[in-house]
């Protein structure tokens, strides 16, 4: 899945000292041999989105949370991802950000990665957001006493709950 993001053809050249390889290797995302061999970036939008969700592995979750240091909730950080990367000011509630002008809807069967996709798990359509990393996994920041963490959409919750999924313009 990482080799597939981020990689455009079937050799790659793998630069000398790249942050994307250090952060894969340092989160056990990949075998350091497919990585050395394999991987090589590949500078695109989504790829960033794909890159800067995944340093944020392991932050807390907090309600109402915007930021690294005092913890994300699932729409904070989506938010705050998309900010940093592309500029894209999302609105705070992941309903919201569903009907933010100028992200386009996207079938189950069309995801890429960057796309943000939407669950229902507090019995109301768009309750819940995160951003789509490939391979049918997404990261997330889930609920009070978790932490940022990457899950597949495949599990029964989270393929019962699935709502839709939005792309930003350009990706």
């Amino acid at each position: 899945m990482i080799a597939l993001l981020l990689c455009a053809t079937s050799v790659c050249a793998q630069p000398a000292d790249d942050p994307v390889l250090d952060l894969l290797k340092s989160r056990g995302l990949a075998p350091h041999a497919a990585i050395e061999s394999v991987v090589a970036p590949m500078r695109t939008a989504a790829a960033d989105l794909v890159m800067s969700a995944m340093n944020y592995l392991d932050t807390r979750y907090r309600r109402g949370g915007n930021s690294a240091e005092e913890g994300f909730d699932c729409s904070g950080f989506t938010r705050h991802v998309f900010d940093s990367v592309l500029g894209l000011q999302l609105p705070r509630r992941s309903a919201e950000q569903a009907q933010q002008a100028g992200l386009a809807s996207v079938a189950r069967t069309e995801l890429q990665p960057g796309d943000l996709v939407f669950f229902n798990t507090l019995k109301r359509t768009f309750s819940h957001v995160g951003i789509y990393i490939g391979d049918g996994k997404f990261i997330h920041s889930p609920r009070t006493g978790q932490q940022v963490r990457i899950e597949s959409m495949q599990e029964s919750y989270w393929a019962r709950r699935f709502d839709g999924a939005r792309r930003a313009t350009g990706l």
